[in-house]
């Protein structure tokens, strides 16, 4: 067997400017990014907000940070702050990363991005008009092997594609009280997870024209189990992709194709490893020797684009966070998950 040692593409090394970041919530999402921001070399975070002042002083006391904002106003308007990471819960995303925009900032916003896709396409629209930066926080986009693996993809290793395979499911249980079963916040199984399958496959497919679906709801409406089958009719290939909270799935995903396969172990959104096996050859293992859990490569790949003036990154397009949306809106209609926030879906 082969083995490849894949290289930490995103440097954020060459450091002109320090680049200033505002966090907007203080949840275990936020605490995670702020700790892997520590490890860039001129990432510096200089205020946090949150709805209250006592959580946003408890954040800021706990992680140094020197400024801390109860109401997202005072971040906003803070011009120290190039560039805030919105970490809220999807149904505040349009809000709070709109209302970034609109005060002048740069926006790194969570996903899924948005609760559909036509939030998504009000952000993007808002971006581009103003000439700002913004990027949806798909960390899996960023990282090492990922990258790798899309690139080998491309350059034909395994032929042409004909089926991506990957699932996201978590055991639970989660009661009725929780977060996951809240229509209200965008609860349910496929934004929380089964954004990171659909997010697998289009970055190697593009988007599909045939979105298939079916879930098992919750007594509040939102999908605790869903199965998808996307399908590309120019090439014929199709998707299966399945994401739980009731289930504790393998987390694998593998991409067959007409001259080989590669096939990546537990924890396919942060992966150590994939395989790649090729008929008449070895099969060749990749790896990533560092965390692969970091969020520091969205970030840096942030502070990159900054840095050099870009307004959209080329690794996490808005192109094809608003396609994976417009996916996501499909299987929601398929299985009947509606939010209270919308009175129909809009295609966009």
């Amino acid at each position: 067997m082969g083995w490849t040692d894949v290289d930490d593409v995103n440097d954020a090394s060459d450091v002109n400017d320090a680049v200033r970041w505002g966090v907007l919530a203080t949840g275990g999402i936020a605490e995670r990014f702020v700790t892997d921001l520590a490890e860039l070399d001129g990432a510096e975070v200089v205020a946090v907000a949150s709805r209250t002042e006592a959580s946003a002083r408890a954040f800021a006391d706990r992680f140094g940070i020197g400024r801390a904002y109860g109401g997202w106003d005072g971040l906003f308007a803070d011009p120290e702050v190039d560039v805030v990471y919105v970490a809220t819960p999807h149904h505040a995303h349009r809000e709070a990363a709109g209302r970034a925009l609109e005060a002048g900032k740069a926006v790194l916003c969570e996903k899924a991005f948005t609760l559909n896709a036509r939030e998504a396409a009000e952000l993007v629209a808002l971006a581009r008009g103003r000439g700002l930066f913004l990027m949806e926080a798909m960390w899996m986009y960023c990282n090492p092997l990922i990258r790798r693996l899309a690139e080998l993809v491309r350059d034909g290793a395994v032929g042409e594609v004909r089926t991506v395979q990957a699932d996201f499911g978590l055991a639970g249980p989660f009661g009725p009280g929780h977060r996951l079963r809240d229509p209200a916040v965008g609860g349910g199984a496929l934004l929380d997870l089964g954004v990171y399958p659909v997010s697998f496959a289009q970055l190697l497919l593009g988007e599909p024209d045939s979105v298939q679906a079916h879930a098992r709801l919750s007594p509040e409406g939102v999908d605790l189990n869903t199965g998808m089958l996307l399908g590309w009719s120019d090439s014929g290939a199709s998707a299966l992709l399945s994401c739980s909270l009731e289930a504790d799935t393998p987390l694998t995903a593998a991409v067959t194709g007409t001259k080989g396969r590669i096939e990546v172990p537990r924890g396919f959104f942060f992966p150590e490893r994939f395989t790649l096996y090729r008929e008449g050859a070895e099969p060749e293992e990749f790896t990533y020797t560092e965390d692969p859990h970091s969020l520091r490569h969205e970030a840096a790949e942030v502070m990159r684009c900054l840095r050099a003036g870009e307004t959209e990154s080329p690794l996490v397009p808005l192109d094809g966070t608003l396609a994976v949306m417009r996916t996501l809106d499909a299987v929601r209609d398929r299985v009947g998950v509606r939010y209270p926030q919308e009175a129909e879906l809009t295609r966009v």
